[in-house]
């Protein structure tokens, strides 16, 4: 059994000046989730999908984001956003999939 987590302020949302956004997203207790399916939505479109130890990335962002692979093992599920744009801006939802259970949390990235 886990859960999806996000900081309660402050950390939750990074962008930074070369323009990445980071939304956070941890499992709790923190397991690995090397093995788990992970996906992000955006507005209505699939951001991206890890699943099989494999990324696939969604249409309007190829090349642009990632996951923390390195850092999956520690249950770090975190979405990285590079070229960040306007339009990035809103609501994520990160869904995350092990076996049989399907934890889902969602995350507003606001304009400053």
């Amino acid at each position: 059994n886990f859960q999806l987590v996000i900081p309660e302020r402050g950390e939750r949302v990074k962008i930074n000046s070369g323009s990445t956004l980071t939304v956070s997203c941890h499992l709790s207790p923190g397991i690995s989730a090397v093995d788990m399916e992970i996906t992000w939505f955006g507005k209505m479109s699939c951001i991206c999908t890890y699943k099989n130890r494999e990324m696939t990335q969604g249409v309007g962002y190829e090349g642009r984001v990632s996951l923390f692979i390195h850092d999956l093992k520690r249950g770090n599920v975190s979405l990285r956003v590079a070229d960040f744009r306007e339009s990035d801006l809103g609501v994520y939802m990160c869904r995350v999939t092990s076996n049989n259970e399907t934890q889902q949390i969602t995350v507003n990235v606001p304009e400053e």
